[in-house]
Formats: structure tokens, C-alpha cells, sequence
């Protein structure tokens, strides 16, 4: 390996083998970053209940037609893609607690606008902005959780963020029940500003710190996080953020997880759960429950228990085992976002990370936009069995391709993929 490349031979923090750190505040830090997905799991799940609501409306209030109603349950995907990019950006530059605390800014915006919004293209553009948070914030946070987690709770603190995923969905849904399209938009304000006043007294993640070579910071932060230092070493010279090449591409270290990465966020979509999620009360009346809301809630509470169950025994069963024998709530929805978090070396974290999150989210927005096309053209039963088929094939490539990484550090991960 040239010298332009430095391996990284030994992890920049090496967690104490002889007890469990006794610090619990990286459990609230944990909670913190994790509203972020709480955020834009309300906003995915924002559209079920509004969209009938504005179909139901009489003019002169705003009204939505039915291709309005399929761009503005699709376009916060295509807002999502592009935070993914821009998430990606802030990662290595602005770092991971400031990527965060800056998300809370469209967030807000983006809710605020759709609250005083007279005509669609203000739905549209708010719908947007809260996209754009969406990307950032499902990019950043998974993250910073698992750099300031250690291996023996990563799975269960990374496995938070789709905890807090699919809780924002359910409270989008139960509270449409009984709110307003726009009142039920004011609610969606709460959580990141929650965030942004949480955040503002979190530290920054050691590992961040320490490729900026702030040492005692870092330590500082160790010590906040876990309640001890006890039991770190100092990081080697030369494991210093590296930056990103496409030189790096040549590196084993680098392309099998960039394309395992990238392969999970597709066979994550494509299993048509985003569309069932966006559509959920139009599906149910369709479908004809008697009350459609009441269904789309009951889905809400099922995905909110089973990824509970998930991140209870993330740790135990492992990520490749619940990828393999789970439906979507205990595995292939929490599990990509850590395997995400975990899989790429330091040096290359940023840009690998957004672009599996921009993968995630293009793809995303393919399935939502095109699922009421699928559905015209394959009947109904005909779109599940597709996605069913798609399923058995995530489940092939798993088996082949995905490495196991619970009790891992992220070093060993990497030196697992260098053949190390």
C-alpha cells in the first residue's frame, strides 16, 4: 500500500476490554441526534392523513387534484436526494453535531410554509425544504450514534433511528386523525426545534474530534459521553481524516462497502415500503376498510413495536441473521442505516455515506411516484407479489455478500473488508 493511502492499522479509539464504560449520557446523546429521524419520519408519514384531507376540500380553499396529490407525497424524496448530497458535504466539514443542529433549519422552514401556504406550489416547495432536512438528518444521525456508542450497545443505539423513524410516522398518523392538514403541520415544528435546543449541549462525536486533531476536546468528550476515558489509547499518527479520492475506489476497503452500501439502500425501497407508508389511508380505502385511518395507525403501531423488538436484540442476533429472517420493521429497515454507519473507513465516510443515502432516497421517490402507475398497470396484487420478488432477492444477496458487524469496532469492520 502506498504511502499516499495509510492504512488504518489500529481503531482511533479502542473501547476498555475489562468493564463497560459507566457513563450514561450517551444514551441522552443518542436521543438527541435521533429526533432528527423522529423529524423526518413525520414528515414521511405527514402525507397519508393530509392528502385526503386536501382532496376533500371545496374551492375556493386549497384543494389538491390527483397529480398534485402524487407530487407532493413524492417530492420530499427528491428534497431528501439532494440533503443526501448536501449531508454527505456537511459531514466531514461542518461536522456531525453541527450537520445536525444546521437540519433543524429546513425542518422548521419547510413546516412553516406548508402551514401558510394559499396555493400547491407552496405545499410543493415546503414539501421540499422538509425533504431536504430528511436527507441530512438520515445520513448524519445514524452517524454520530454510532461513533459515540460502544460495540456492545452500537446495534441498539443505531437502531434508534429507525425507532424514531417509524414513531414519527405513527404520530403523523394518529395525530391526522383528529388534526387539520395545516395544524397537523404545526406540529411538525416540535421535534427539531426539541433537537436544535438538545443538540446545542452535546459534544461533538471523539471521533470527529480527533481526526481534527483536538485531543483534549475529544478526551473531553469521552469523558462527558461515557463518564471515564479509562481504558483509551491514543490514536496512531497518520490515522488523521484522509479526504476523499477516486484512487480510494481501488481499495477493497473502500468498493465492497460502498457497493454493499449502495445494494441495501435499493433492495430497502424496492421493497415498497415507502410507497405503503406515503399512501397508507389511500391504499386502506381503496381496499375498502370502513375507516382507513384507524388501519393506517394500527400499521403505524405494528412497524413502531417490532423495530423496538429490533433494537433489543440488534446485539444478540446480529444484523446479517435479522436481515435475512425478518420482515421490514425488525430488519431491513433499521438494519441499512447502521450497516450504513458502521461499514466505511473514516477517510472516506462522507462522500460514501451520501451517496448511498442519495441512492436511498432517488429510489424512494421512484417507488412513490410510480406506485400508482405499477398498481394501474399489474393490478394490486399484482405490485406486491413484484415487491415480494424483490424481497426473496435481498435476502440472496445478504446471505452472500453482507459481513456480520455486531461486537465489531468500526477498525475491525474496516480491516474486514482490507482482508486484514
Amino acid at each position: 500500500m502506498s504511502p499516499e493511502y495509510p492504512q488504518e492499522t489500529q481503531p482511533l479509539l479502542r473501547p476498555p476490554e475489562a468493564r463497560a464504560p459507566r457513563g450514561r449520557r450517551v444514551f441522552l446523546a443518542t436521543f438527541a441526534a435521533a429526533l432528527g429521524p423522529l423529524s423526518f419520519g413525520f414528515a414521511l408519514g405527514y402525507s397519508s392523513p393530509a392528502i385526503p384531507s386536501l382532496r376533500r376540500t371545496a374551492p375556493p380553499a386549497l384543494r389538491l387534484g390527483d397529480s398534485a396529490a402524487s407530487w407532493f407525497g413524492a417530492v420530499v424524496t427528491l428534497g431528501a436526494a439532494a440533503g443526501g448530497v448536501l449531508g454527505g458535504w456537511l459531514l466531514d466539514r461542518a461536522g456531525r453535531k453541527l450537520s445536525l443542529l444546521l437540519c433543524t433549519v429546513p425542518f422548521v422552514t419547510g413546516f412553516a410554509v406548508i402551514t401558510a401556504a394559499w396555493d400547491v406550489w407552496m405545499l410543493l416547495g415546503g414539501r421540499l425544504l422538509t425533504g431536504l432536512a430528511c436527507g441530512v438528518a438520515s445520513l448524519v444521525a445514524p452517524v454520530y450514534i454510532s461513533e459515540i456508542a460502544y460495540p456492545a450497545v452500537r446495534g441498539l443505539l443505531g437502531s434508534c433511528v429507525q425507532l424514531m423513524v417509524v414513531t414519527g410516522i405513527l404520530v403523523a398518523y394518529v395525530a391526522g386523525w383528529v388534526l387539520e392538514w395545516r395544524w397537523l403541520a404545526v406540529l411538525g415544528c416540535v421535534p427539531p426545534t426539541l433537537m436544535l435546543l438538545l443538540m446545542c449541549y452535546m459534544p461533538e462525536t471523539p471521533h470527529f474530534l480527533l481526526t481534527q486533531h483536538q485531543y483534549q476536546e475529544a478526551m473531553a468528550a469521552l469523558r462527558f459521553l461515557w463518564g471515564s476515558e479509562e481504558g483509551w489509547e491514543e490514536p496512531p499518527v497518520g490515522a488523521e481524516h484522509q479526504g476523499f479520492q477516486l484512487a480510494l475506489l481501488r481499495r477493497p476497503g473502500v468498493y465492497k462497502p460502498l457497493i454493499i452500501g449502495i445494494s441495501l439502500m435499493v433492495f430497502q425501497q424496492l421493497s415498497g415500503v415507502n410507497a405503503i407508508m406515503f399512501y397508507a389511508n389511500s391504499i386502506f380505502e381503496e381496499a375498502k376498510f370502513k375507516d382507513s385511518s384507524l388501519a393506517s395507525v394500527t400499521v403505524g403501531i405494528i412497524q413502531v413495536l417490532f423495530t423496538a423488538v429490533a433494537a433489543l436484540i440488534m446485539d444478540r442476533a446480529g444484523r446479517k441473521l435479522l436481515l435475512a429472517l425478518s420482515g421490514f420493521a425488525v430488519g431491513w429497515g433499521p438494519i441499512p442505516w447502521l450497516l450504513m454507519s458502521e461499514i466505511f473507513p473514516l477517510h472516506v465516510k462522507g462522500v460514501a455515506t451520501g451517496v448511498c443515502v442519495l441512492t436511498n432516497w432517488f429510489m424512494a421517490f421512484l417507488v412513490t411516484k410510480e406506485f400508482s402507475t405499477v398498481m394501474e398497470m399489474l393490478r394490486p396484487y399484482g405490485a406486491f407479489w413484484l415487491t415480494a420478488a424483490f424481497c426473496i432477492l435481498s435476502v440472496l444477496f445478504t446471505l452472500t455478500f453482507v459481513p456480520e458487524t455486531k461486537g465489531r469496532t468500526l477498525e475491525q469492520v474496516t480491516a474486514h473488508f482490507e482482508g486484514r
